[in-house]
């Protein structure tokens, strides 16, 4: 366990004790906070100098898609034991945004001006750099106290914000996929299948239903076993 100003935290540790892979994962790991940050500073520019979600997208969609996408990584740090984590759910998650990121937001352009992007970015950008402060700090050697009580209070705010900005991003994008029919696959095709994309975003949607609260459930208890463990005064 890592400690660093009072706290307790589970350190973020290599399974093969590589210097190589701990060096590798601190580059990764402050590229995406400098990245994230860089994104945050022309979030804020934008809506402080335009102050409207029209042109936000343009104004960071090159830092959202390179940083978003480069996340996949994470996935091959899980497969290859670099970190210790849950390879299916860091996978969900990842892909997930990736979804997001490409399938709606950047095919869709009529979803681009829709407040649910102004959400959802916002809630992920303020997420990633206090994630990734964490896992950098966490690979030295010590988390400050600040940077886990963020880490395990921010998400109870963001994490609606940016579930209801997602979704309003995927509904706002519904009519331009219907009347486009983006991603259609209509019989008779050589594979006999067909697919609707427009049916299927609505059932990607409804599925925030049962998965949100079992996510928002467990990062509260999370949150309690991390935070809660306060020494308990000693008796005289």
């Amino acid at each position: 366990m890592a400690t660093k100003g009072g706290k307790k935290v589970p350190a973020q540790s290599t399974d093969s004790g590589d210097g190589l892979s701990v060096a590798y994962l601190v580059a990764y790991n402050v590229l995406q906070m400098i990245g994230w940050t860089l994104l945050m500073f022309k979030l804020v520019y934008h809506m402080v100098m335009e102050r409207t979600v029209v042109g936000l997208y343009d104004e960071v969609s090159t830092f959202l898609n390179i940083f978003q996408t480069a996340a996949v990584l994470e996935i091959l740090h899980c497969a290859l034991g670099l970190v210790k984590s849950n390879v299916v759910l860091t996978a969900f998650q990842v892909f997930s945004r990736v979804f997001l990121t490409w399938a709606i937001t950047y095919s869709v352009p009529s979803s681009q001006t829709s407040y649910g992007v102004f959400l959802f970015i916002t809630a992920w950008t303020i997420t990633e750099i206090i994630r990734y402060s964490f896992y950098f700090f966490n690979l030295l050697g010590g988390v400050p106290a600040i940077i886990v009580w963020c880490r395990y209070t921010f998400f109870i705010v963001l994490y609606p914000i940016g579930v209801t900005g997602e979704l309003l991003t995927v509904y706002s994008s519904l009519k331009e996929v219907k009347d486009k029919k983006l991603y259609f696959l209509q019989l008779p095709n050589a594979a006999n299948v067909a697919f609707n994309y427009y049916y299927f975003l609505i059932f990607f949607m409804i599925m925030y239903i049962p998965i949100f609260p079992q996510l928002y459930t467990h990062m509260l208890a999370q949150r309690k076993k991390v935070l809660g463990k306060v020494d308990k005064p000693k008796s005289q």
